[in-house]
This record gives structure tokens, sequence and C-alpha cells, in this order.
């Protein structure tokens, strides 16, 4: 059953600007509740070419939607709070040769952390935004499920949420595609139609993802490109420009292709080597977050947003998990999530600290 709620309920709605935002406040308000729409600030960082969210021109275009519904909306500045608790993180993960994943950090920390605690001061009953993702009520209590639309799936983005928020947050866009969302804005004329959507973090772009840490990060020291015997192959300008599974920008010339398999910061040097090489069986996973009570004693598991699923067992290693796949997987990633399910229900997840080599 997906979670309903109460007609006349307070719904505060984060609004990134985009059509999906959109839309689920209009969901809402043609339901009969109480919507009002907010859009999260943060600030210079995430200014640029106006298609992200929380940019100026952001806030605009939701503010536009809002308009054209009738309904309040607010603007709370969360710069700071990105700082601190998402770009910091962000930038540390780096200088430790670990790719961090900041939309996890995000939701869990601003979204569905702060901005919904300022929800329920301001008295409204849920936070609903436009993910592509499901809350169930069963027996046993709620369940983050998959959405209708599997391509569009962001339950990967959201394992972190504490169990304890689900009761307040709704995703309106659970049984939608995204082909039906956008006819409907259409259909509808919410002023956000023709926006594109963007694939980007909304404080960097991949285009300038370098220049962001360029600016951020002191004392970047070039070092070492070795195979996997210790033969030195080339420079690097720095670990934190590099990741797990990378092929190009390493600047080798090598009549096979090479692939990052390893970053060192201690000695600051990178390893590669060939796609075999790039195989593993297991992984530890740390900062566990548990959103079903009972585990089944096998699951699938997501090591990356764009991976597929795979079978998988899990042991409890004091506060981590050890991970086993049934088969090995490819650029196991240190610092990305890996979350696990049990067909649609997402049981829980947690940051990769460790690779198990396969053989």
């Amino acid at each position: 059953m997906i979670l309903r709620i109460r007609m006349g309920d307070k719904v505060l709605v984060a609004m990134s600007g985009g059509i999906d935002s959109s839309v689920a406040a209009w969901m809402l308000l043609n339901e009969g509740y109480n919507v009002a729409g907010v859009t999260m600030h943060f600030g210079a960082l995430t200014e640029g070419d106006g298609k992200r969210s929380c940019t100026s021109a952001a806030i605009d275009d939701a503010k536009k939607v809002c308009a054209c519904l009738n309904i309040p909306h607010y603007v709370f500045d969360y710069a700071s709070r990105l700082g601190n608790e998402v770009i910091a993180d962000f930038i540390s993960e780096y200088q430790k040769g670990r790719t961090p994943n900041p939309c996890v950090r995000c939701n869990r920390h601003l979204k569905f952390g702060s901005l919904l605690d300022k929800a329920q001061e301001l008295g409204f009953n849920y936070l609903a935004t436009g993910h592509y993702a499901a809350i169930e009520k069963n027996e046993g209590g709620y369940c983050l499920t998959r959405p209708k639309d599997k391509k569009k799936d962001q339950t990967y983005f959201l394992y972190a949420i504490p169990y304890e928020r689900l009761k307040n947050i709704l995703f309106p866009l659970a049984q939608l595609t995204k082909d039906e969302v956008r006819n409907l804005a259409m259909k509808n004329s919410l002023p956000v139609t023709a926006k594109q959507e963007s694939q980007d973090i909304c404080f960097v772009t991949q285009k300038n993802s370098q220049t962001f840490l360029l600016e951020r990060v002191k004392d970047i020291a070039p070092g070492p490109i070795v195979d996997v015997r210790g033969n030195v192959l080339g420079r690097h300008r720095g670990i934190i420009f590099h990741t797990i599974g990378q092929r190009g920008g390493l600047g080798i010339s090598h009549p096979t292709p090479l692939y990052v398999l390893s970053i060192h910061p201690g000695n600051n040097r990178i390893v590669v080597g060939d796609k075999k090489d790039l195989m593993g069986k297991a992984l530890i996973a740390s900062g566990i977050n548990r959103l079903a009570k009972s585990w089944p004693q096998q699951m699938h598991a997501k090591i990356r947003y764009r991976k597929k699923e795979a079978l998988c067992e899990v042991r409890e290693e004091k506060e981590k998990l050890k991970v086993i796949f049934a088969e090995e997987q490819e650029a196991i990633t240190p610092g990305q999530s890996v979350v696990f399910y049990d067909h649609d229900c997402v049981l829980g997840g947690g940051i990769i600290e460790k690779v198990i080599p396969f053989g």
C-alpha cells in the first residue's frame, strides 16, 4: 500500500524549480492538501549555468510555479550547512583517495534532516519532494521502495534517511513515469515545461569539478603512477583528480588500456592495470543505516547508481558489514555507497570502506 495522507494536512514541498518538484506540488494541491513550496538556496557555490537546482534562476522558476498554483513560496538559506555537511566531506574524501557521493549526504543531513525539521517547526505535517521513490506502510511499519519508473529510480540516493523520518516524507511521483510527469506539466501549463533536466551535483558540474577542487584544496602534490608490480609508468597531477575504474586522463602511452585500480594517499601513488584487475568479490561497508528491522540471508546490492544490482550475502563484522557477492563486481569504489534491496524494498546501506579483491 502506497502511503497516503489525510486531506487538509499541511505539506511543504521542496521545489528545485524543475518539472518533477513542480508536478509534485500540483498533484498534492489538486488532491486537496494544504500546500506550500520551499527552495533551499545554497548561495554563490551553486550559481552558473542556471540549469541546476538551488540557483537564483531555480528560485525564480520555483516562485513562478508557486504563483501559478497560488501557493506560498519560501526560500531558506542553506549555504553554510551545505559547506559544513556536504562540501567539506566531498573535499576530504577526495583527499583520502575516495570517491564521495554528496547527494546521499545532502538528502540525509539537509533535505530530510534540517529542512524536515524546519517544516515541522512551521507546523507542516509532511515534507514532499519530486524524487522518484515510494514509501509504503505495512504491518511492520514503513518501507522505502522503488517507484513505478525503474529507469528514474532514486532510492540509491535516499537509503541514508533515518527510518524514523519516513513517516513524515511524501514522494508524490511514486506511481508516475517521467513521461507522465512531463505530460502533466504541459497539460496544466506549469511554467517549467521546457526546462532541461540537470544531471550534475548542485554545487559542481562534471566539466568544472577539477576547477572546483583546485580552488579549494591546498598543496596538491603530483606523484607516481605505477603498475601492479610497482613499475613507474607516469606521473599524476594529484590524487584528487582520479577515481577507481578511470581509464582516460592518465597521460600514459601504453599498448593496452589502463585503468585506475587503487589510490594511495599515504605515499601519493596511483596504481593502474588491466580491466580484469578491477574485479572484486567482496567489500567492507561502514556507516550502516537500516531501514528494515530484519534482513534476508541473501539480497541484492547496488555499488553505484548506474550499476545493476547483484546477488550477495551480508555478514556482520562489529559495526560494519562484509558483503560477499555471488559473482565478481567491477570497480568497487571506496567512498561510494552500497545499497541493499529485497525485491523493491530498500533494506538500507552504507559507505564502501574497503575492497576485497577477486581471486
